[in-house]
Formats: structure tokens, sequence, C-alpha cells
């Protein structure tokens, strides 16, 4: 299971809507890179692929492949609009390691 804070869901909302994409899901995924070796993505998208797991929360479908899943699994993201330090964030309870702005992670 994925978890979206209400903060997270207005912001995706708002993304959407500004790209007049407010039929489009958000991919949440992991990539090879970053200081910690993984580094989580996000993306607006049409429509979910073959295989993916696809959740929605308050109406907004997130698309999550089923590899990115195996550490992805239980994650919270969340929103901040503080200056410092705002934006998606994500609370991942399968990262044995994060690097220090929070946008990778090892397991």
């Amino acid at each position: 299971m994925l978890h979206v804070t209400p903060l997270a869901v207005s912001e995706i909302k708002r993304l959407l809507k500004d790209r007049g994409h407010q039929d489009y899901g958000m991919r949440v995924g992991v990539k090879g890179g970053g200081c910690s070796g993984l580094s989580y993505l996000m993306d607006a998208e049409e429509r979910p692929q073959e295989h993916d797991r696809v959740f929605e929360v308050e109406g907004v479908r997130l698309f999550c492949d089923p590899k990115s899943y195996l550490y992805l699994s239980g994650l919270t993201l969340d929103y901040s609009n503080q200056l410092i330090g705002g934006g998606f964030q994500f609370s991942n309870p399968n990262a044995t390691r994060t690097c220090s702005c929070g946008t990778s992670f090892s397991v």
C-alpha cells in the first residue's frame, strides 16, 4: 500500500490541473542513482502500465511498477510548502539509509 497525506493529494491535484492533465495519474517509483543508491521518481502519466499497482486516494491515482513497489510498499508521501526543504517528502519504512536531502535511499 502507498499512503498519501491530504497535503500531498492537494499538491498532486494542483500540479495535474496546472499541466492540463486533470484526468492523469501520478507515477511513483524508484531508479538507480543518488547519494544512497536509489532515487525516488514522480511523473504525471495518462494511464497505468499493464502490471502496475494502482492506488486511488481522494480522487488521485498513483501508479507504481512491480519492481519499484518492492522498495516502496508502505511508503507515505507527504508535501511541505516550507521555503527551505519544501516539496514532496518520502517516508519509506523500507529504507535503511537516506541521504541528507531525503531524495535517495538504500535498503
